[in-house]
């Protein structure tokens, strides 16, 4: 018994991040049981008949077994051709910062500089405020039906501008 409490401290220990323990006992369960079933039946058992064999749902054991994984360095080398490393940072796309979207968003603006106070003013509030054209209406205290023509001329006009 004192011998099982070691190996459980050295195994829940081991690792840098705090993973709850259940959640640790959930991840083990699933590994012998998938070797188990892969023993009894010569084949690799599937996420869903590991899932039945101990009792939880596929997505519970999908982020158990997931957060027992050891930490990866953004510097770790993923390959080296004898010339500079590729480290995992360099395999990572940062999809809300990428150049073509800081080029967009100062060619917006600069299309919504040049539409007149009004207009601009309706754009805003349609497409970066959200609201309907009903409520832009009673805002600035015209009808729905001019604000759908300023904003579509201001559309047009940004269009132009941005080809």
């Amino acid at each position: 018994m004192i011998m099982g409490e070691v190996r459980r401290y050295l195994r829940d220990n081991a690792n840098s991040i705090r993973v709850s323990r259940s959640l640790r006992d959930t991840a083990y369960k699933a590994i012998y049981a998938r070797e188990g079933l892969t023993r009894k039946n010569a084949k690799e058992p599937t996420l869903m008949e590991i899932a039945d064999e101990i009792g939880v749902s596929k997505e519970e054991i999908t982020y158990a077994l997931d957060a027992i994984q050891t930490p990866v360095s953004l510097y770790e080398p993923v390959y080296t051709d004898g010339g500079d490393p590729l480290y995992v940072m360099d395999q990572i796309s940062d999809k809300k910062n990428v150049e073509e979207n800081w080029i967009e968003d100062i060619s917006l603006s600069e299309a919504m500089q040049r539409l007149p106070e009004r207009e601009r003013h309706i754009i805003d509030m349609r497409f970066f405020e959200g609201k309907t054209q009903t409520e832009v209406a009673e805002e600035i205290h015209i009808s729905q039906a001019q604000v759908s023509r300023l904003e579509k001329s201001a559309l047009k006009a940004m269009r132009n501008y941005l080809s």
